[in-house]
């Protein structure tokens, strides 16, 4: 399914670069983000370094 929506966490801006892109889908339960032609399947990206809980970060509605 592609869903087509607003892409953020809860509390955090809208992602607008590729950067914020992938933060966001290494922070969030998204299987698959697609930027460009690119495709990227969470199981074969490496553990981000900053592992920081976004839920902690941000005040949750």
């Amino acid at each position: 399914m592609i869903v087509n929506t607003s892409f953020n966490v809860r509390g955090e801006p809208i992602v607008c670069t590729p950067e914020d892109a992938y933060r966001c889908f290494m922070r969030s339960e998204m299987d698959y983000l697609v930027v460009g032609n690119f495709l990227m399947d969470r199981r074969e990206q490496p553990v981000p370094a900053d592992d920081a809980d976004w839920r902690k970060e941000f005040k949750l509605d």
